[in-house]
């Protein structure tokens, strides 16, 4: 299938850890120029040496936090320098603190706005006249199937990512007239590091072990098996493409079955 994607200029946010490299890479395999963000200068350089040797394109590290504002607005304007344009953005960041209402407290709710929310409106109103310039242009968002399906001990999560969805979905109707689509895509228990840091916090909190949790949640997904992040770079990949100019406003789930409803 031609993608359409070739040349065309990329930003993935969090592509050091689970799924943002493996989207990054997906889409430099695919032909585009990728910028990579994420926080750790030594762990980003690897990431795209890495991916820059699999797929053979040009892939741009840059270092910054989502969380802080000046970075977030930095990064997409340094991307859009360094290419010439900005044609596709992924927005990614690793989960906020796992923990049920009583474990938390006011500053971890304002920090997972930051990190999970404002971070995602940041970049996009960096983003968006860029596209604008280009006549058109992708934005995706990653988020969560808590968006869909909350989930026990992660109410930071539950609480803050459904608001990305609101703000996708207002955008999306906004920019459709200006050949710019905006989607979520919502990833379910997936092999990163993240479920492995959740399967270690329920089980402290259960008094079980990790292998304990990991096995009764494969239990719970009709597939019987936890994702893979080629997974979900297949779906953005697909989302990014010209295959999909008139699909906008949507949360698609890539879950193995896991969320029950209808919608």
């Amino acid at each position: 299938m031609d993608t359409g994607l070739k040349g065309k200029v990329a930003l993935v946010f969090g592509a050091t850890r689970g799924l943002g490299p493996a989207a990054a890479e997906a889409l430099a395999a695919e032909g585009a120029h990728v910028a990579i963000v994420a926080r750790q200068e030594a762990t980003l350089t690897e990431a795209a040496t890495s991916i820059a040797r699999a797929t053979g394109a040009e892939v741009f590290p840059l270092v910054c936090d989502v969380s802080v504002a000046d970075d977030a607005r930095r990064a997409v304007r340094d991307a859009a320098s360094h290419f010439g344009g900005l044609d596709i953005l992924v927005t990614n960041s690793g989960g906020p603190r796992a923990g049920s209402f009583d474990a938390l407290t006011e500053q971890d709710f304002v920090q997972a706005v930051e990190l999970l929310f404002m971070s995602v409106v940041r970049v996009c109103l960096e983003a968006v006249p860029l596209m604008r310039k280009r006549g058109g242009g992708r934005i995706i968002h990653v988020t969560s199937i808590t968006v869909k399906q909350p989930a026990d001990n992660l109410m930071l999560s539950n609480a803050v990512r459904p608001a990305v969805v609101g703000f996708a979905r207002s955008l999306a109707t906004e920019l459709a007239p200006e050949r710019i689509t905006v989607n979520c895509v919502a990833p379910g228990y997936t092999r990163t590091e993240r479920v492995v840091e959740l399967n270690v916090a329920n089980a402290a909190r259960e008094g079980t072990t990790p292998d304990a949790i990991e096995e009764r949640l494969v239990a719970s997904i009709p597939m019987k098996r936890l994702g893979e992040p080629q997974e979900l770079a297949s779906l953005i990949v697909f989302l990014a493409s010209d295959k999909a100019s008139y699909i906008t406003g949507t949360t698609l789930q890539v879950d193995g079955g896991y969320v029950r409803s209808l919608m």
